[in-house]
């Protein structure tokens, strides 16, 4: 484990709030993430299941959370299964949770192993009326692929037909949407070694390099402070790469006179940051640049300043296209004639600014959030506008990362380079 212990107070709190919000007879259960196959017998890097660490802090592979609150018998209330090792185990993969490791980590008291969950769970799930199971219902996840949760629950409802089911994933998500003072400063701190990566980048970018090597440099930074890495796939996009939305191979030498549009951020203890910036490669903006860069700061920071509790979704968006539709017509985009002839579900500013401005940020980069209630105390955000032009082969997105306060918003890379001068002279 790379990142600092979490104090245990945190999944404590996490696992009370959550069963508050169950119903009287019910049991959860929370099953970690498998290792995802790669080819031959490699696997891809594991992540946990967002849900279970955000309700134990086990960060391994193999467990189960089993909750059954009001169980008459208080050994099956709350109970954590972990993977059982042995020394084949220990040296071919190290050190695995004990039983007192994961007391430690989670603040659970019942550890059992993860091979004994059925034997174990069977008598207790029969004096249940409802199981809660969980999956990702994420707003933003489809995928034709199976997973483990998904085929988890599958057998769950095969072997217990006449029960109840409920979903964790609502009680979860407006949970999870606001976050607690830990978890602020573990997302705090992954925009730290965010904003050390950013600075070392624009040290390191000139004429000729390659977009790999710059994602290198993102990476080393990284790495030596303590991240477990990415949190995404980062984006290093020159020229006319800027204006792919998702653009990732960053195989593309970048040349004198072209803006890169950056957008990554690191992971530290499962919390993610993620930042986008638009640099000159050779470390001087053209006046057009500087202008369309001005634009989109100006419209980031005009959004930054409707985000407060109480504002409602669909509205932010609307406000922040009508900014963005005055700074398009000043540029010269669009028109007041596209204006008045734009269809009220595309807007004009579409053509150029085609994502939204803000999404929930926490455990998952696009995070749980409840976008249809109103924004409150302890909502993160992030706030992303963008302007692509194609046919300059430019394209600007400035994204910082804020929490809502009762006093206003906390910006966490409020100390990362944004303002034109600024980014040139550090370049240079």
């Amino acid at each position: 484990m790379r990142y600092s212990k979490i104090d245990k107070k945190l999944f404590v709190l996490n696992r009370k709030n959550f069963i508050n919000k169950m119903e009287a007879g019910s049991v959860a259960i929370f099953k970690s993430n498998d290792l995802m196959p790669r080819n031959g017998d490699a696997f891809h890097k594991w992540k946990q299941n967002s849900d279970l660490f955000y309700l134990t802090g086990v960060d391994q592979e193999d467990t189960f959370l089993f909750l059954f609150p009001d169980c008459p018998y208080p050994e099956f209330r709350e109970v954590l299964f972990i993977r059982k090792t042995n020394e084949t185990i220990a040296v071919w993969e190290g050190h695995k949770l004990t039983p007192e490791d994961a007391q430690t980590t989670s603040g659970i008291a019942n550890i059992c192993w993860f091979d004994d969950f059925a034997n174990h769970t069977h008598a207790a799930i029969l004096m249940a009326d409802n199981i809660y199971l969980n999956l990702n219902e994420n707003d933003r996840f489809m995928s034709k692929a199976g997973y483990s949760s998904k085929t988890f629950n599958a057998q769950i409802l095969a072997q217990y037909p006449l029960h109840h089911f409920k979903r964790s994933a609502p009680i979860l998500g407006r949970l999870r949407s606001v976050k607690s003072a830990v978890e602020i400063d573990l997302i705090s701190q992954a925009c730290q070694i965010t904003e050390k990566a950013h600075r070392r980048v624009l040290s390191f970018v000139k004429p000729g390099v390659k977009e790999y090597e710059i994602e290198a440099e993102i990476t080393h930074e990284f790495m030596i402070n303590r991240s477990t890495g990415n949190a995404y796939e980062p984006i290093i996009a020159s020229g006319s790469s800027a204006c792919i939305l998702h653009y990732i191979e960053n195989n593309n030498v970048c040349r004198s006179g072209e803006i890169i549009l950056l957008d990554y951020g690191a992971e530290y203890a499962n919390y993610c940051a993620d930042l986008s910036r638009s640099i000159p490669v050779n470390g001087k903006f053209t006046t057009r640049q500087k202008n369309v860069y001005n634009a989109v700061l100006r419209v980031q920071k005009a959004a930054i300043k409707l985000l407060e509790p109480g504002v409602i979704w669909k509205q932010y968006q609307q406000e922040v296209g009508e900014i963005m539709t005055k700074e398009l017509i000043d540029l010269g985009l669009i028109s007041l004639e596209d204006v008045k002839k734009q269809h009220k579900n595309t807007p004009a500013y579409k053509q150029y600014f085609m994502h939204g401005t803000s999404h929930h940020l926490g455990l998952d980069v696009h995070d749980f959030g409840l976008k249809w209630e109103p924004m409150q105390v302890g909502n993160v955000f992030t706030v992303e506008p963008g302007i692509y032009i194609p046919k300059e082969n430019l394209g600007i997105r400035i994204e910082n990362n804020l929490v809502i306060t009762a006093s206003g918003t906390v910006d966490f890379m409020a100390n990362i380079p944004v303002e034109v001068e600024e980014i040139e002279n550090l370049m240079n």
